[in-house]
């Protein structure tokens, strides 16, 4: 079974000091994607090239100690994609996209850390720049290729996907624009979307055990008042290979939780 998990660390430094490499060491994921990196390239030289074992590949931002991936990986991608072609969110760190194709098939695993609009209009509007942009890039992608793009997509996609729901429909990440945009993505209709959600196709009832991300405010953790805006999504092929899942809140690495999901993928 090939393991695969998403993490967004809140700086990778700060994940790190809390335990993230010994729990790699013993969960031993074949490929981990990491969000907010927080990170340069001359703060990941000589330190963190590898995590348990992993070697990685990195999209820093631009901006010191502000968003960035990274996917880790046991098996060695044929080729790394940095960036989506998008000017304005590829300065930000956003997007790294790991290739394992052969002659018979394409594949690739995504990490990518979607802006959050909670600090104003501004950043709102970016948010929606970018799901725009990101909504043609994804379209184009999966007419020539499978993948799973795992990533902190800062919305949750129902009612489901958040405790509080009523009091958040005016709030970034819970808007009805932003909910519109993942029914659009997930849409049957592959001209529309045509992409799975993996966890809620594998978990279609859970609510509070789906929560992904707590606010560091008040007693939102202890309580499980969350959030659930980590997701594995997938082109309908490798979503179909998807047999478990797991949400790992038995430390607490960074503000969200691992997300790991089992799929029949051989190499």
């Amino acid at each position: 079974m090939f393991q695969l998990t998403s993490l967004n660390l809140n700086g990778i430094r700060s994940a790190t000091t809390k335990g993230l490499e010994a729990w790699l060491a013993t969960m031993r994921p074949d490929c981990i994607c990491v969000q907010e990196l927080k990170a340069q390239p001359t703060d990941i030289a000589g330190r963190f090239e590898t995590l348990a074992g992993l070697p990685g590949w990195f999209h820093c931002a631009e901006k010191k100690g502000y968003s960035g991936v990274g996917i880790y990986s046991r098996h060695a991608p044929s080729d790394v994609i940095v960036g989506f072609g998008n000017p304005e969110f590829d300065a930000e760190g956003r997007y790294i996209e790991a290739r394992f194709d052969t002659p018979q098939r394409k594949r690739s695993i995504i990490s990518s850390y979607f802006p959050s609009g909670s600090s104003g209009e501004e950043r709102q509007a970016a948010k929606f720049r970018f799901l725009d942009a990101m909504h043609a890039h994804l379209m184009a992608l999966k007419e020539e290729r499978d993948f799973i793009l795992c990533g902190d997509i800062n919305i949750a996609h129902t009612q489901k996907d958040i405790k509080n729901w009523r009091s958040n429909q005016k709030n970034s990440g819970f808007t009805p624009e932003e909910r519109a945009w993942m029914d659009q993505l997930l849409s049957d209709d592959p001209a529309r979307g045509g992409l799975r959600d993996v966890y809620r196709q594998l978990e279609p009832e859970a609510t509070d055990a789906g929560y992904t991300w707590w606010s560091n405010r008040g007693q939102a953790y202890a309580n499980n008042v969350g959030w659930r805006i980590d997701y594995h999504l997938a082109t309908p092929a490798l979503a179909a290979l998807a047999r478990s899942s797991s949400i790992y809140k038995g430390e607490k690495f960074s503000d969200h939780a691992p997300l790991t999901v089992g799929y029949e993928w051989t190499f």
